[in-house]
């Protein structure tokens, strides 16, 4: 009897499994649209409200979100149907090119959905199936959606930053991960930090280092792990960063001078510490005593 039942919790660890993998590639595929839209949303809307502003006519735009116009191949915007919009198996079923005009797409598609899959599942197998399991997925969700943005357009939406942030405050007035004064002061201390290396570098330089988003991130990425977190984030996004930021310039030939984002490191670096950082932190204090 009690082997059985052995049997059937393993039967429905990996039944929850699969959940979690459908389900992740089903938002993946959301995260793609999100990823696609809301920069021009937000760009769309800055336009309106620079117009009100300087009380001019704003130009006629058609109504554009998240959920309209519906998904079209942006080359022959012939419109995407539901079974061409399956995650991964559409992509290999079409052989990676739109059904109507047979125009390539993009590779980073099924990327993306793949990619919240899997990080989805080292969420689940690091953490279990619970509530701070849970927690971390959304925050994983968030982080995978402001890496993309941020790469693609230096733009870290507060739409995403601000209830990212927020909600690292409300999981951890519970204590899913920290106490709620770690919590509290690791939002303020994380945007202080950026926002004073920020000024002492255009004073210093005259130049803008970084935008206002990555203090935001950070703050965020301090309400969800604490204070205590903070040093670890910085320095994994350096060396996140200088890794990167070496590998394009090797592979792709990146201009040295071209600005990379911030975001995308800080975004890797939380993520890291967020599963990791207890066990990198002990490892490192083991060392340095033993040294």
């Amino acid at each position: 009897m009690q082997s059985e039942n052995l049997l059937m919790s393993g039967e429905l660890v990996w039944f929850a499994y699969a959940i979690v993998i459908v389900f992740s590639l089903v938002l993946g595929s959301f995260f793609n649209v999100v990823i696609l839209r809301l920069p021009k949303q937000l760009q769309q809307q800055w336009t309106q409200d620079c117009c009100e502003l300087l009380e001019q006519p704003a130009p006629t735009q058609e109504p554009f979100g998240l959920a309209f116009p519906n998904s079209h191949c942006p080359k022959c915007e012939a419109p995407i149907k539901p079974w061409h919009n399956i995650p991964v198996v559409s992509y290999l079923m079409l052989k990676g090119k739109c059904a109507s005009c047979k125009a390539s797409i993009s590779l980073r598609y099924p990327v993306i959905e793949i990619a919240t899959a899997l990080l989805s599942v080292v969420v689940v197998n690091q953490l279990g199936f619970n509530w701070l399991s849970a927690a971390v997925l959304v925050f994983t969700w968030a982080l995978i959606n402001l890496t993309v943005i941020d790469f693609d357009t230096q733009l870290l939406p507060d739409s995403i930053t601000l209830p990212l942030l927020w909600l690292g405050l409300i999981v951890n007035y519970y204590g899913l991960i920290t106490d709620l004064p770690s919590a509290f002061w690791g939002a303020i201390f994380g945007y202080l930090s950026l926002w004073s290396v920020f000024w002492l570098f255009k004073l210093l330089t005259g130049k803008e280092g970084m935008g206002y988003g990555d203090f935001k991130l950070l703050a965020a990425l301090g309400a969800w792990m604490g204070w205590q977190m903070l040093p670890l984030v910085i320095i994994l996004s350096s060396l996140v960063g200088a890794a990167i930021g070496i590998t394009l310039i090797v592979t792709k030939g990146r201009d040295k001078n071209i600005p990379i984002p911030f975001g995308p490191y800080l975004a890797i670096a939380g993520w890291i510490a967020m599963l990791w950082g207890s066990i990198i932190t002990e490892s490192y204090l083991q060392l340095a005593y033993v040294g």
